[in-house]
């Protein structure tokens, strides 16, 4: 590949994630169907990107992954339960429903996305590709 090309693509992934950032800004962060926001963290290297998301006090099967037209949803909800004789003094930890969407580069190829869940962290590792396949569901290991 040529020396140019690398520089088109590398430009346009840069414009991606510049259109990407603009639409974080300007899309309100909160949402009044969701209780609250994960932290997430996006890395990227030459071979892949991977999202990490903390849940911590969920299950993977409190998790839910989905992938549709190149829109990555993670869905829960942490619950809190307290016993009929206890009552909040002081309550900082979110619980209740909540969903974070990524829009993904085109180069992703969604049927080889892993998903783990270890420690409170979910990592969501999509590898890049030239050949591109489309999943719908992504399990967590």
């Amino acid at each position: 590949m040529s020396e140019f090309v690398i520089d088109i693509e590398k430009q346009l992934n840069r414009l991606g994630r510049d259109i990407q950032n603009l639409v974080e800004r300007i899309v309100p962060l909160e949402d009044k169907g969701h209780d609250f926001t994960p932290t997430c963290d996006i890395i990227e290297s030459e071979e892949h990107f991977k999202l990490l998301l903390d849940l911590p006090g969920l299950s993977k099967k409190e998790i839910h992954i989905a992938l549709k037209d190149h829109v990555l949803t993670v869905k829960g909800e942490r619950v809190e339960e307290l016993s009929d004789d206890e009552s909040y003094k002081r309550q900082e930890r979110k619980s209740g429903v909540f969903s974070r969407s990524f829009a993904l580069p085109e180069n992703v190829n969604a049927a080889e996305t892993e998903a783990t869940f270890r420690n409170g962290v979910l990592t969501i590792k999509m590898p890049k590709s030239d050949v591109l396949k489309d999943s719908k569901s992504i399990p967590i290991k």
